[in-house]
């Protein structure tokens, strides 16, 4: 993913209000991103621990969503795997994402979900740049594996723009 800037992240959103796009969190640390290694950029926002954002490329364009993540049942032990890298973490490590739907949809309320890594760094988990615990095998090489990743963040931009 190419660097971006605060105000190129903040034009992109496309299922929230100007007026939201500009209130909302942006990363201070955008300059330390390892950009080469990033597929989208997904950060959490720190003062709103269940909202969550998510910038990638698609169609040639940059799109932003704002994303609420699931609250999880505590005192529960579970393993689960995110639909973008296959990353399986245990715990609260996965979350159900959600994002409204741009336009009329998501003015009516429509949304859509996936579940993600919780702290949306399913390109460092893919790369091996961060570890969620043993890794399991997987057959694909890797870089099957970072198209397999984007075209299935596509296909949910692609849900959420319909």
């Amino acid at each position: 993913m190419l660097a971006v800037t605060e105000s190129v992240i903040r034009t992109s959103f496309v299922n929230c209000t100007k007026g939201e796009a500009k209130r909302l969190a942006v990363p201070n640390d955008l300059e330390m991103r390892p950009w080469d290694d990033l597929d989208f950029l997904g950060w959490r926002d720190p003062a709103a621990p269940q909202r969550a954002y998510l910038l990638a490329e698609s169609d040639g364009k940059l799109v932003g969503l704002v994303l609420r993540a699931a609250t999880h049942q505590i005192g529960r032990v579970r393993r689960s795997m995110c639909s973008l890298c296959l990353t399986t973490h245990l715990g609260d490590g996965v979350s159900l994402m959600t994002a409204r739907k741009a336009g009329p949809g998501g003015r009516q309320g429509d949304s859509v979900g996936t579940y993600m890594c919780s702290d949306l760094a399913c390109s460092l988990y893919l790369r091996g740049k961060k570890q969620a615990g043993p890794p399991m095998p997987e057959p694909l090489p890797l870089p099957q594996r970072i198209d397999r990743v984007r075209a299935t963040l596509a296909a949910f931009l692609r849900k959420v723009n319909e």
